[in-house]
């Protein structure tokens, strides 16, 4: 019997490194696409799918995704005057009533897996989402949206996957399915001929909290860090974990090009940038 998913994950602890300098004393999730930060593009999509209780697990670098999500009274009251009302609602609206954030120190940074199983206090014995900040989703209705609704068609768990060429496969976790979409094998990061297919996943998770038993007798593996690939592996035989194909264009966050990618996308989706960048690309395009 699928059930609500109220609770949504979020891994946030690491350091983003490859965007340094940018991220030295700025968390990476808190980088803007156009006028948000990705941070906050993720907790939008959690809410769109009904979730309610936002689990950040962070370290101690990351206060700045605690303070965009807290209320700034100062700022709110520099903003009522006449004219500015698009400006208050943009921070006022950030969240919305009745949905409410928890922050969990990670400590020692020992991977995704032991990231989720930190939020195991949070959570408790329901279902729940683990969305990664890195991997950022224009799609309608939104990713996690679309799987809660698979997840209410059969329950078990379910994870977001995407076609990926075959010389990519040792950078994600690869499937294997059956003809309904049941995962058989999950493989972290394999060579190319040792993949199962080329069905990659991508970062959203809706996930039984049956994981967590796992997660607890998980070792270390790829990368000598607690991989929740592995943990999703040893849950294929006790409970069904199913393999989605979304809808929607995928932009890889976690390094410079997907991150300008997302931001030329979502910039020409903007209703107030999208024509004037439009042109402005044109001009630099017909420069060249």
């Amino acid at each position: 019997m699928s059930q609500t998913i109220r609770t949504a994950v979020f891994p946030v602890a690491g350091r983003g490194t490859r965007f340094l300098p940018a991220t030295k004393a700025t968390p990476k999730e808190m980088l803007p696409i156009v006028d948000k930060p990705l941070i906050q593009y993720a907790v939008e999509e959690a809410i769109a799918a009904g979730a309610t209780q936002m689990v950040f697990i962070t370290g101690s670098t990351k206060q700045a995704i605690e303070d965009h999500f807290t209320p700034d009274p100062e700022l709110e009251a520099a903003l009522a005057g006449p004219g500015k009302e698009d400006l208050l609602d943009s921070i006022t609206n950030i969240l919305p009533a009745g949905v409410s954030c928890t922050y969990i120190d990670q400590g020692e940074p020992l991977g995704l897996g032991h990231a989720v199983l930190c939020a195991r206090p949070a959570v408790g014995d329901e279902p729940f989402f683990v969305h990664l900040c890195d991997d950022i989703i224009a799609g309608e209705p939104p990713c996690l949206r679309q799987m809660a609704d698979e997840h209410r068609k059969h329950g078990g768990s379910v994870v977001a996957v995407e076609t990926v060429p075959p010389e990519k496969t040792s950078s994600y976790g690869v499937v294997a399915v059956d003809q309904s979409n049941r995962m058989t094998q999950i493989v972290e990061k394999p060579a190319p001929e040792d993949a199962p297919s080329n069905l990659a996943v991508v970062g959203r998770y809706l996930l039984s909290p049956d994981i967590f038993d796992k997660l607890e007798s998980t070792q270390k593996g790829a990368g000598g860090e607690i991989q929740l690939t592995d943990a999703i592996e040893d849950l294929l035989g006790d409970s069904p974990v199913y393999a989605y194909t979304f809808s929607g264009q995928r932009y890889d966050c976690g390094n410079k090009l997907g991150f300008l990618k997302a931001t030329v996308g979502y910039a020409l989706a903007d209703s107030e940038t999208g024509e004037p960048f439009r042109d402005h690309l044109q001009q630099v395009l017909d420069n060249k």
